[in-house]
């Protein structure tokens, strides 16, 4: 589903599941002034367009990731990037991938148990990668803001 075809009332319950992802369609409908049913069925809607996926969110410092890290990746030959990204994708340590313009080809943000996995997860996989021509890892000191985007922003 394009953000185009989002109406008001789906804004309003993606927001409300933002808040609380676990609320019943009953608290949703209630606090939205509409139907149980016309909130189950955009729900349903949201889920099957994947707008939507409905997680437990965990705060990674809580459960043991102590080192969290950016790395930045430039690939050689540029053919290989889809190799690259597809290798990338499999390690269970990333949390965030994407293309990138400009210096480097590939940025990932990566969590680990401490530092001396993430220096074997950079030195020792990620930059051994056929087609990996250099990295820059920039570790996450402190997580201050961890955070879904602002749906009012897109309104």
């Amino acid at each position: 589903m394009n953000s185009q075809h989002l109406n008001d009332l789906d804004f309003s319950i993606l927001k409300e599941l933002q808040k609380d992802g676990r609320a019943s369609f009953t608290e949703i409908a209630d606090k939205l002034g509409v139907s149980i049913s016309n909130v189950r069925s955009r729900v349903t809607k949201l889920l099957e367009d994947k707008t939507i996926q409905i997680v437990g969110r965990i705060n990674p410092q809580n459960v043991g990731f102590n080192a969290y890290a950016h790395i930045a990746v430039s690939v050689r030959p540029a053919q290989k990037i889809p190799d690259v990204i597809k290798f990338l994708m499999e390690m269970p340590e990333v949390s965030f991938l994407a293309n990138t313009s400009g210096e480097f080809d590939i940025e990932v943000d990566i969590m680990t148990k401490n530092n001396e996995q993430l220096h074997n997860l950079v030195n020792k996989k990620i930059a051994k990668i056929d087609g990996v021509f250099q990295t820059k890892t920039t570790l996450y000191m402190n997580v201050h803001k961890y955070a879904q985007p602002d749906l009012d922003l897109i309104k």
